[in-house]
């Protein structure tokens, strides 16, 4: 895809939601924190609806670590891997609170020594909370950006990596929620809607499906 028609490309998601955010519900950085890792192998509506109860109970890294392991694994006991999710988010607020004074770290380097923490999950922080421009590449804009051709590539590093060039400078901020939701409602895997597709006639996508 050329310069011209990425510029195109975000020019258009962005007239479409000029202000997109996560579809996970925080109020604070931790919040967020705990609630991206929750995430992992799960919807956002099935953490929501769990963090919906845990965080007006233990919203901080002191009040989680009061509720210890087996409090913290009854409010999220409907998310997939919730055993080793609770012992992760403990294990990560006893640093939060020994290493960062319960505040949740602004560099990619302490977010990732924190269990459970890994680059996607660092770069959703980074961007969400702390407005970095940073690339969480998920399943969603994976397959966007070898379907559409604006930024291919074989592993999610790769692609994170083309995708920090090849957007244009004014949308990366942003370009993280774009591409996600538009993978995730409307280049869907087994579906894609390309009659209702804004970027349709930008996508390199070969098999796009019939109105």
């Amino acid at each position: 895809m050329k310069p011209d028609q990425r510029r195109e490309l975000f020019a258009r998601l962005a007239e479409l939601n000029p202000h997109p955010k996560t579809e996970l519900e925080y109020t604070t950085p931790f919040e967020l924190l705990v609630a991206v890792t929750l995430s992992a192998q799960a919807t956002d509506v099935g953490v929501n609806k769990a963090t919906r109860k845990l965080f007006p109970v233990a919203n901080t890294p002191e009040k989680i670590l009061a509720l210890g392991e087996d409090g913290l694994k009854r409010y999220i006991s409907t998310i997939g891997l919730y055993n080793a999710k609770a012992a992760n988010i403990i294990a990560a607020c006893r640093i939060l609170v020994e290493q960062h004074g319960s505040v949740v770290p602004q560099d990619r380097e302490s977010l990732e020594a924190l269990p459970g923490v890994g680059r996607k999950t660092a770069n959703v922080v980074l961007n969400t909370a702390f407005r970095q421009p940073t690339m969480a590449v998920d399943t969603h804009i994976f397959r966007v950006a070898n379907r559409t051709g604006l930024a291919p590539g074989k592993t999610v590093r790769a692609v994170e990596d083309k995708l920090l060039k090849a957007v244009p400078p004014e949308y990366l901020m942003d370009a993280h929620h774009w591409l996600i939701l538009h993978g995730r409602y409307v280049c869907k895997a087994r579906k894609p809607n390309c009659p209702g597709c804004v970027i349709r006639d930008l996508c390199r996508f070969k098999d796009k499906t019939p109105a």
